[in-house]
């Protein structure tokens, strides 16, 4: 019997089948599933935690690591004793798909959290697990595929969202591929113009700008430049517990709207967003919403990276151009 054989058997015989393991030169990944979370693993390392409860109004990933394990995203509200963090927008998790408003519901805030949303409690949506539809290890990279419907405060689905991500890891980075699907399954749809969304990322407080810092594509910098820009990608670098890192968002090639633009915050907040064109220029003649028609979907992809160094270092530029060419 092989080495590798008598390796497997041996962790499936300790663990069970709910691991799902991968072997291989560099960087293997793996996924552990325990109810509604996810363990994500790479090179036998934690990277990030896949979360999908019914009881919370969205699915999210908890927590972000660099290469080196180093936390690059937020703890609150999932947790709440940090020493310094800063306790504000707790619907702004780890890192999540959401928005502002579709068919005029709010799937960005949440009802736990009224306060920090400004509307009624009864125009809340949720997102709610309906099927894991795979979770696969490999040598080289991890997949995920989830389904959830888009309800309204009554149950009512509007919508059928499904979210994949594609995980993968070297030496000095982690790579996240995401595709988030939206499906008109019981009628229209339509994607509110609000700067509340969508793909969005709350980062650790050292990446806050000050002390860190945040540049785009253009080579922007500081938020004054970047939010309600178009860009192909923007990077938060700084120092986090004592390594010099890095991530950023890029936006596909291929997505609605390209170059998106960026709700980016210098108190951390990192999203892509495509359908706030009214706020972002702050020009009335502008509507940035967009409707599925029934039994259509809209697909949106994107790549998150995390790095060691700053963004010259890591060459993030190179990175993204890399990105577009797998298209």
């Amino acid at each position: 019997m092989g080495k590798k054989l008598t390796a497997f058997l041996s962790l499936l015989l300790t663990f069970g089948p709910a691991r799902v393991l991968a072997f291989g030169k560099d960087e293997p990944v793996e996924l552990q599933q325990n109810g509604y979370q996810i363990n994500v693993l790479i090179a036998g390392g934690p990277f990030t935690t896949y979360y999908f409860d019914p009881a919370v109004a969205k699915p999210y990933l908890f927590p972000l690591r660099s290469a080196l394990g180093t936390v690059v995203t937020r703890g609150f509200p999932m947790l709440s004793d940090i020493a310094g963090e800063v306790l504000d927008e707790p619907h702004q998790r780890a890192m999540y798909f959401a928005h502002g408003s579709i068919n005029g519901f709010d799937f960005w805030g949440e009802a736990a959290f009224p306060k920090w949303s400004n509307h009624s409690a009864r125009t809340f949506g949720r997102a709610v697990f309906r099927k894991l539809d795979q979770m696969i290890g490999g040598a080289e990279s991890g997949a995920l595929r989830v389904t959830f419907d888009l309800v309204k405060p009554n149950g009512e689905t509007i919508a059928e969202e499904t979210q994949a991500y594609t995980f993968s890891g070297e030496e000095n980075s982690r790579t996240i591929d995401c595709e988030f699907t939206i499906h008109a399954s019981e009628g229209a749809v339509e994607f509110g113009d609000t700067k509340e969304g969508t793909f969005a990322i709350r980062l650790v407080k050292a990446l806050d700008s000050p002390p860190g810092h945040m540049v785009n594509s253009a080579g922007a910098t500081g938020e004054k430049e970047i939010w309600g820009k178009r860009a192909d990608w923007v990077d938060y670098y700084g120092n986090v517990s004592g390594e010099d890192v890095g991530i950023a968002i890029f936006d596909h090639p291929e997505n609605f709207r390209h170059p998106t633009y960026w709700h980016a915050r210098a108190y951390g907040l990192l999203a892509a967003n495509p359908f706030g064109v009214r706020e972002f220029t702050r020009d009335r003649h502008h509507d940035g919403a967009y409707t599925i028609p029934a039994g259509g979907s809209l697909i949106l992809r994107y790549r998150v990276l995390i790095h060691h160094g700053d963004y010259r270092e890591a060459q993030v530029a190179d990175a993204y151009k890399k990105y577009a060419a797998e298209k």
